[in-house]
């Protein structure tokens, strides 16, 4: 959403847009960090439970990738939100929506990836076992 917001910012000078677009682009950041710090926590369960680990690699690096570069986004709309970069608003805000609209499609890929792990490989399921005796 607040990808969708920088984008309508581009073209509608709103304020409201861009500080709304602001915080839901902290607060990504922000929840980006929580999602790798509890996937680095679980990957050693999980990589020992999965038959193929290079999904599950490509969806960490994927995370990173797409924290990198919120983050990046982030830090810059603060520099320009801050009047240190004034001069440079309009492209700044131009920069920030074409890396939240990358990071975005990264978010996409990664949740793609995440799913096959856990629906086509159990990743961090638990499986009952062929006669369900865990559940009597």
């Amino acid at each position: 959403m607040g990808t969708l917001l920088k984008l309508i910012a581009v073209f509608v000078k709103r304020d409201f847009l861009t500080t709304s677009g602001s915080l839901l682009l902290y607060l990504g950041t922000i929840t980006a960090w929580v999602a790798i710090y509890t996937g680095d926590l679980a990957d050693g369960r999980v990589s020992r439970s999965i038959c193929d680990p290079t999904v599950l690699k490509s969806h960490e690096n994927m995370a990173y990738y797409l924290t990198y570069i919120f983050t990046a986004a982030s830090i810059l709309d603060m520099a320009i939100l801050s009047e240190k970069l004034t001069r440079f608003r309009r492209i700044g805000t131009v920069a920030i929506a074409t890396l939240m609209l990358i990071g975005s499609g990264l978010l996409t890929y990664m949740g793609d990836l995440g799913a096959s792990l856990v629906y086509q490989q159990a990743a961090g399921v638990s499986v009952p076992s062929e006669d369900c005796k865990e559940f009597e």
